[in-house]
């Protein structure tokens, strides 16, 4: 076993830098909506030397073959491995702030749900139903100002957590939560770990049995590569903003995809959460394209680590939920 090492390569391409994207047929053209610096850097450490730069070299080419702008955080516990690219950015959370809620419903209930309640946790996880969302984030609100629920309780669980860098939406739209990779990788940590400092056993086991529930359509994203004799915990979300004057330039028409997995059994134990934007759909194409976009960049990411991680193992393959031209516009 090699000490401690860390390893660093420099991202310079389509989707990592300010001003146009190279890559036209995914992108408008648009500068990014925040100053990214000129050479974003790929971090990873691990044990072994000799994988951290071999992570460190392949997350930097997968990134660099996609027009998606991406941030990414992933832990490996058996080999003491971690990698991150850009963990801080925020993005749009689409229905991955859904593990949020439930974190959050778990801790002010101290892990035991009424059946309603469970019912709910249930359909928002397994099924991403967005109406469940929204009744658990009022049930978790201040609703002196109904048109404005305040997400008092979702505050005080993200402080818990130390998931500092994450913004809930006080307007009741908790689809533009703001989220980040390091953020939303703690989350994965707290539900997969031993430490009940801010959920007990049972909650943590009751959050990764319904994400590994969650429905066969939804299951693509972070899962890609994964080992076939892992137990996959999964959680996804997707958004394509609309074309109007009160959204920023960069984010009109642009699709938000978003997925953080948990891989458990058989001596596993990784996370790994790829948040992306800049998914743009092609001028007369059908508007699945630019959500497919996302999920292949996320796919391409999470393959690239699982081969390192389990060199010669058969990976797990993701089906796809619709193809381009299934697709309305739509958000989970």
């Amino acid at each position: 076993m090699f000490s401690a090492s860390v390893a660093t390569a420099a991202i310079i391409g389509a989707g990592v830098l300010t001003g146009p994207i190279a890559d036209t047929s995914h992108s408008s053209g648009m500068p990014q909506k925040a100053t990214a610096t000129a050479a974003s850097r790929v971090h990873c450490s691990s044990h072994d030397r000799r994988l951290a730069k071999k992570l460190t070299g392949d997350i930097a080419n997968a990134l660099a073959t996609r027009a998606s702008v991406s941030s990414l955080s992933f832990y490996d516990r058996p080999t003491k491995t971690k990698c991150t690219f850009k963990p801080s950015r925020k993005y749009d959370s689409a229905s991955v702030v859904k593990t949020v809620i439930l974190g959050a419903l778990l801790y002010e209930k101290g892990g035991s749900l009424s059946e309603s309640e469970a019912t709910l946790a249930h359909k928002m996880i397994t099924e991403s139903d967005n109406s469940s969302a929204t009744t658990l984030w009022k049930q978790l609100s201040d609703l002196k100002d109904p048109k404005k629920p305040n997400p008092v309780k979702i505050k005080k669980f993200l402080n818990k957590a130390g998931m500092r860098d994450t913004v809930p939406s006080d307007d009741g739209n908790w689809g533009l939560t703001q989220v980040t990779a390091g953020d939303q990788s703690k989350l994965l940590r707290i539900f997969s770990g031993v430490d009940s400092s801010v959920l007990d056993g049972n909650a943590r086991s009751y959050a990764l049995r319904l994400m590994s529930q969650v429905q066969a359509n939804q299951r693509w994203g972070a899962t890609a590569g994964a080992p076939l004799d892992s137990l996959i915990h999964v959680k996804n979300g997707w958004l394509q903003r609309s074309q109007g004057a009160d959204v920023e330039p960069f984010d009109r028409g642009d699709w938000k995809v978003n997925s953080m997995a948990a891989i458990t059994g058989s001596g596993h134990n990784s996370g790994l959460v790829v948040l992306t934007e800049n998914n743009r759909v092609p001028e007369g194409r059908p508007a699945g394209e630019g959500w497919n976009h996302g999920i292949d960049s996320i796919e391409t990411i999470s393959r690239a680590i699982y081969r390192d991680i389990y060199p010669g193992t058969e990976g797990y393959h993701p089906g796809r939920p619709f193809g381009p031209t299934d697709l309305s516009s739509t958000a989970r």
